[in-house]
């Protein structure tokens, strides 16, 4: 079985997508943590903080697509 942190550490070295998908969900969590802390979000805010949660999930979900198919081809090679 390969380590799942040595798999995101060469993702992130050699796959674009991964390492952009990365970014995208960091970013997204940073926002989402922003908005987060705000005593009171106007209604764009809450709509904004609704769509952050959707496109994180999606980053994470297709990270974890990448992961399974790199760790199945190291299998593979193994």
């Amino acid at each position: 079985m390969i380590d799942r942190e040595m798999l995101v550490e060469r993702l992130t070295h050699e796959n674009e997508e991964f390492r952009r998908l990365r970014d995208e969900h960091q970013g997204y969590e940073q926002e989402l943590a922003d908005l987060n802390d705000r005593a009171f979000l106007t209604a764009d805010q809450q709509w904004r903080r609704s769509e952050l949660k959707k496109l994180k999930l999606i980053a994470k979900d297709r990270m974890e697509a990448l992961l399974r198919h790199a760790s199945k081809s190291a299998e593979a090679t193994a």
